[in-house]
């Protein structure tokens, strides 16, 4: 095979079903649905058709990495280069952890040529109200409990990957709303059978361009993400190419992203996060003053205890054993009583855990450990944050020294003005 196609989208009115296909030129095919709550109100048809082109062409990061291809064709229209060049954004960085884990350059990804030199403008669009992606962890708590605060309302969103959602989602005060998305799991499981590549996607680019859907069909204009100040370090480089492992979680990409959707949708539709500007630190900070009393007992960012595809998380737990326990572990240790902390994860205090030692090495940036590929915060905060929690007191030691470091952990980042809530 030498090609990888984008074949097409749909979406079905009476089913609320968007369908996306996608094939190589040997024949194998792909196809992601994606299962909404049929449409009960009118909505605008011509911006949700342009939101549906851009989760057609994110979500070919999922498939084309089965088997990687230079040369790229889509069916029934062409591309402008602004377009190419955000899409090479996408396949170049937002699949960099993919490409160092399966031991490719960059040449080896797909690449998007211009087509054609005009494009057709961004619509007018008259939506109204916020849509806030909730996934049960720290941060898109954090974001519903400060609107909640504020008396703002909102809508909360959850895409699921199975039956389930998070049952602490039930307790925001506003209705959930889900969507589910089906992968095509047979198509990559045969090609995995078959010698085909698996590994890490842009997955956060393409959240957002569902959410967009979403927030589209109930009439939204305002979608919020929540995102601190992360994914900024890179963990190596392919030649000039860091390795990041959400990039598509970085300041740049929000922007590129938001400048896709005006320039291409809608100039009325926003998408950001309120968080942006704050530190990790902080963000545990202010998780523990505005929703501890709430959440504290039922959240959790652990990915491996909650996340996987089709898992039964209406309970979330947290396993104590990966790169993100122990990442919310030094979070919160500053400002939390050990006790409380603990209880969190069976009583076991992480930072003596024997197989954690490695792990809090790479966090720490100790010994030439590499970061864990994991969405965690930066290694000067979290050695400051290992700090002020050996300096509370309560806590015992990793297994080895800790470089001292001065992190302002209040410090403020860019973003975008109208996203904000602090």
């Amino acid at each position: 095979m030498s090609q990888f196609i984008f074949e097409g989208y749909d979406f079905n009115d009476e089913t609320g079903v968007a369908s996306f296909s996608y094939r190589y030129d040997d024949g194998r095919r792909f196809e992601e649905v994606i299962q909404y709550t049929p449409p009960s109100e009118p909505y605008n048809h011509d911006v949700l058709d342009r939101a549906l082109e851009l989760a057609f062409l994110v979500i070919g990061t999922s498939y084309v990495k089965t088997f990687p291809v230079r040369d790229i064709v889509i069916e029934g229209y062409t591309i402008d280069q602004k377009k190419a060049d955000f899409l090479n954004k996408v396949y170049g960085e937002g699949l960099s952890q993919y490409a160092f884990e399966n031991q490719l350059k960059r040449e080896d990804l797909p690449w998007f040529e211009a087509t054609n030199e005009e494009f057709a403008e961004a619509l007018p669009y008259n939506g109204e109200g916020r849509l806030v992606l909730q996934s049960g962890g720290k941060d898109s708590l954090l974001v519903a409990s400060i609107l909640q605060a504020k008396d703002l309302a909102f809508t909360p969103w959850y895409l699921s990957s199975g039956e389930h959602h998070p049952g602490v989602l039930d307790q925001l005060g506003f209705p959930l709303v889900t969507a589910r998305r089906q992968i095509d799991r047979p198509a990559l499981t045969y090609a995995a059978n078959e010698g085909g590549r698996n590994g890490h996607v842009p997955i956060t680019y393409i959240v957002q361009s569902l959410a967009l859907i979403q927030a589209i069909l109930l009439g939204k204009n305002q979608v919020y993400v929540s995102i601190a100040h992360e994914g900024e370090e890179p963990h190596a480089m392919i030649d000039d190419l860091p390795v990041t492992h959400q990039w598509s979680k970085t300041w740049g990409a929000e922007q590129l992203f938001q400048e896709y959707v005006t320039t291409y949708i809608s100039p009325d539709l926003m998408i950001g996060s309120p968080l942006r500007h704050l530190t990790e630190l902080r963000v545990s900070e202010l998780f523990i003053e505005y929703a501890w009393n709430r959440y504290g007992q039922s959240f959790s960012s652990c990915n491996r205890a909650n996340y996987e595809q089709g898992a039964d998380n209406s309970e979330l737990h947290w396993c104590g054993e990966c790169p993100k326990c122990a990442n919310s572990y030094l979070l919160f240790a500053p400002f939390l009583d050990p006790g409380m902390l603990k209880a969190l994860f069976a009583g076991q205090d992480l930072f003596s855990k024997p197989m954690l030692q490695e792990t809090f090495k790479g966090l720490l940036g100790v010994d030439g450990v590499m970061k864990p590929f994991e969405c965690v915060g930066e290694i000067d905060e979290l050695r400051y944050a290992y700090g002020l929690a050996q300096a509370k007191g309560g806590y015992e030691t990793v297994s080895f020294d800790v470089p001292v470091v001065s992190f302002d952990y209040k410090q403020t980042y860019p973003a975008q003005t109208w996203a904000q809530l602090l």
